[in-house]
């Protein structure tokens, strides 16, 4: 087995910007090298939204496909996230990254995020990003702009109940300045990897 870097956080927390940042040796990650690192790409029975593509964004699935793999024991996780749309890691996801010596990144949600943790243990670095308040979190999900407001409610209503899981994670990132959560988050990658 190899090791593995998940981050967890209520949507609309910046987790997604955070890893990108760190992938892709962005501004605020210039002296991060994620060269040995590679993403974990998650399954969902969601559609894609404008400008997502399969197999890098998700592996898109049918409903009813998402169901027959799950079956077939085909996930190291999964979650009905919101009614109807389900999200999971594909154990031959995890193996494939493995089999190219990489270390994985798990962009997950956050009871995903327990799961991974606890089937790991000590060979994956947990971090769950925290957005400054409630009402941040709030206008960053309606700024986005690619949701309804029921969507929102759902969104923040599920969001109170994760952040409470918070202290399941290894480390807590504030994401109250992307430039200073950026790097933490690097500092805290370097020093497990070192372990």
């Amino acid at each position: 087995m190899g090791k593995a870097i998940l981050f967890s956080a209520p949507s609309g927390c910046g987790k997604t910007t955070i890893i990108k940042e760190l992938m892709t040796g962005g501004a605020y990650a210039a002296h991060f090298d994620p060269r040995n690192m590679a993403f974990s790409i998650s399954a969902t029975s969601r559609q894609p939204r404008e400008g997502e593509k399969d197999g890098k964004d998700y592996y898109y699935l049918s409903r009813e496909e998402f169901a027959r793999r799950v079956a077939a024991g085909d996930f190291l996780e999964w979650e009905e996230v919101y009614e109807g749309t389900c999200y999971g890691t594909l154990k031959s996801e995890v193996e494939r990254l493995w089999g190219e010596g990489k270390v994985v990144v798990f962009d997950v949600d956050v009871n995903g995020g327990c799961n991974i943790k606890k089937y790991f243990g000590t060979d994956a670095l947990s971090i769950f990003v925290m957005p400054p308040s409630v009402e941040v979190l709030e206008q960053r999900l309606r700024n986005r702009g690619t949701e309804s407001e029921e969507s929102i409610r759902k969104r923040l209503a599920r969001s109170a109940k994760e952040l409470e899981l918070a202290p399941q994670f290894d480390v807590t990132i504030v994401n109250d300045d992307l430039q200073r959560a950026v790097e933490e988050t690097r500092q805290v990658i370097e020093r497990f990897l070192n372990e």
